[in-house]
């Protein structure tokens, strides 16, 4: 009867530690978003007034997060567009899903300057600062390209 005492009483802790375990990821610092961005830029605008731009977020959290807006000096607005098919449609979020990304590119979704305080040119920087549901806001230097810029070829 001895030998059954101690693994009763081993179990107990056992089970807490397990159960304790389960719940650490909600609410905890690694089930939040962790959000970065890369290849981030804006095609030399061939419009005085409108130009597109084009980044990745991507998220190594285990959260998803939402961005809400995007605002720039160097534009009077900048809304963020979905793009379905063949149809562009401005919206107010885009899901950044966890353990993943979302992509900003040519022929998809975009961000659209509008009223540009002047006409950036190739060489130059615009700064960009992304705005979420959840993570703090993120500035981003977006370097200016030739109008025809690939990212897939770097030309």
């Amino acid at each position: 009867m001895n030998s059954v005492k101690p693994v009763r009483y081993l179990a107990v802790p056992t089970a807490a530690l397990i159960l304790a375990g389960c719940g650490s990821g909600s609410g905890s610092g690694d089930a939040k978003a962790d959000l970065s961005v890369s290849a981030a830029y804006m095609p030399q605008p061939v419009s005085d007034s409108m130009a597109a731009g084009f980044l990745t977020i991507a998220n190594d959290g285990g959260t998803k997060d939402e961005l809400t807006s995007v605002t720039s000096d160097a534009a009077g607005s900048v809304t963020v567009h979905e793009t379905v098919g063949s149809s562009m449609r401005e919206v107010t979020s885009l899901a950044v899903p966890a353990h993943g990304r979302l992509v900003f590119k040519s022929g998809g979704n975009h961000l659209m300057f509008d009223k540009l305080k002047h006409r950036p040119m190739q060489g130059e920087k615009v700064t960009v600062e992304l705005h979420f549901a959840d993570s703090g806001p993120i500035t981003v230097e977006m370097p200016v390209k030739s109008p025809t810029y690939n990212p897939e070829t770097g030309h």
